[in-house]
């Protein structure tokens, strides 16, 4: 069985967010990490190369420095790595996203494909099933738990209070949430063969099946009107000389008038 599993290199949230001046995020200022839901869906790769003896392949589109997230897959117990990556692949939005790694995934072969359901740097949840439909293979979304069986892979997918039971036969692609496992450590073996391997790394050249037209800046057809790294809040209302009681009853209240609860 050979798996790829597609990752980001976001940025962390705990630190501080920059921008370009046109407003996409400015990556290589800021501190960065392994997407939440990707870790999980390399996780879930990982547990299925323990069980079946699957081959796992991690491949992230974005700057140079995108590098160290593969490293940190191989060193959890990836096989291979690719990095792809080009100036004029740079300030995609989704559909050129997902448009330039379905055309990177074009020259693999697969049977299961496995993305987070969403990078914490968009939250929009579209680069997975639209990279499901460039390659025309079937898509479950919002896995909450994973197994193969055969040559199909039955999901549980997460539904409001409730979840869906889905099969698809492979190849398919499954988008995992956070909540699908608790990711391994690296080890410092791992760590320290992840350093010697060899890490692939692909530009726009060796991505054959892809428009011109569909990549970077300028073929993303989302434009951002407008960024801020700060959401200035209002001043608020200041109350003093309520008692307890009479100030829990104002709290109440004025959550009331404004339909909070």
């Amino acid at each position: 069985m050979k798996i790829v599993v597609c990752i980001k290199q976001v940025p962390d949230t705990a630190g501080e967010v920059k921008f370009k001046p046109d407003g996409s995020l400015d990556r290589a200022a800021m501190l960065t990490i392994m997407n939440h839901d990707d870790k999980a869906g390399l996780e879930a790769a990982l547990r299925l190369k323990d069980q079946y003896g699957a081959e796992v392949t991690v491949l992230t589109m974005g700057l140079p420095k995108a590098e160290d997230v593969l490293r940190e897959a191989l060193a959890m117990g990836a096989d291979n790595a690719i990095l792809v990556t080009d100036r004029v692949l740079g300030g995609a939005d989704t559909w050129a996203t997902s448009s330039t790694i379905a055309a990177a995934l074009r020259n693999l072969d697969y049977d299961l494909i496995i993305t987070g359901r969403q990078a914490i740097d968009g939250d929009t949840a579209q680069v997975g099933p639209q990279i499901s439909e460039h390659l025309g293979i079937p898509v479950i979304s919002y896995a909450q738990n994973l197994k193969v069986e055969g040559d199909s892979v039955i999901v549980e997918r997460q539904f409001e209070d409730r979840y869906h039971v889905l099969k698809a036969k492979m190849p398919c692609l499954v988008t995992a949430l956070s909540e699908l496992n608790e990711a391994r450590y690296m080890t410092p073996g791992g760590i320290f063969d992840a350093f010697k391997k060899e890490i692939t790394v692909w530009g726009r050249a060796d991505l054959k099946d892809l428009d011109d037209a569909n990549i970077g800046l300028a073929g993303s057809p989302t434009k951002i009107a407008k960024a801020s790294d700060k959401v200035r809040k209002g001043a608020g209302t200041k109350v003093s000389d309520l008692g307890a009681a009479e100030a829990a009853d104002y709290i109440v209240n004025t959550l009331a008038e404004k339909f909070v609860i």
